[in-house]
């Protein structure tokens, strides 16, 4: 036997972390927003470190995902989807756009033939006067910050994490300014494969 009534049927109540990310789309509560940023900030990071990431990429993507939730908290629906599922989706097409922005081939700085090029001595290292002159030229066409990381990491032999210590610049800018110095020299010196 089913019984009719004429009451629509009452929502689920909301679990806390869903009440806390309405709150914030609805009235941008700081408290509300806190304790979300500390329930899934750390476990976003270790969700990307298990996907992959390096500690920082993993660190910098939780960052924007949880600055995405602030700014995009309006959009939800506990309706259409539990707090975690909408927070760990803006996570996991943040890791997408990260993985895409890297559109490149990782380049070890502890390769032997990238340490033979960049020796102290580049006249000792080629032959050519003339590969001398434009690679000397393209160290010199290089924005300053590229080319400090570029004399760090192949004329003094520091590794990107000891670079980024020196520096104070997250383990990914290193890494992105040096792929960027690289392709530029690549380009000077007419290395760029078509």
């Amino acid at each position: 036997m089913i019984l009719k009534t004429n009451h629509p049927p009452q929502p689920a109540p909301l679990s806390r972390r869903e009440d806390l990310l309405v709150r914030v789309g609805a009235m941008r509560d700081k408290e509300a927003f806190i304790e979300l940023f500390h329930y899934f900030a750390p476990r976003i990071k270790s969700y990307l470190l298990k996907h992959g990431a390096d500690e920082s990429t993993a660190e910098e993507i939780a960052q924007n995902t949880m600055i995405t939730v602030w700014e995009k908290a309006h959009n939800y629906s506990p309706a259409k989807a539990a707090a975690s599922t909408w927070i760990f989706t803006i996570a996991r097409n943040k890791r997408i756009d990260a993985l895409r922005k890297q559109k490149f081939v990782e380049v070890n700085s502890d390769s032997p033939a990238l340490a033979q090029a960049a020796a102290a001595e580049p006249q000792e290292s080629y032959a050519d006067e003339q590969t001398i002159e434009k690679l000397s030229a393209a160290l010199k066409g290089l924005p300053e910050e590229q080319s400090r990381l570029v004399r760090m990491a192949f004329f003094e032999d520091h590794s990107h994490q000891e670079i980024a210590e020196k520096t104070k610049l997250p383990l990914g800018t290193v890494k992105s300014r040096l792929r960027l110095a690289l392709e530029k020299l690549r380009r000077a010196l007419g290395m760029v494969q078509k």
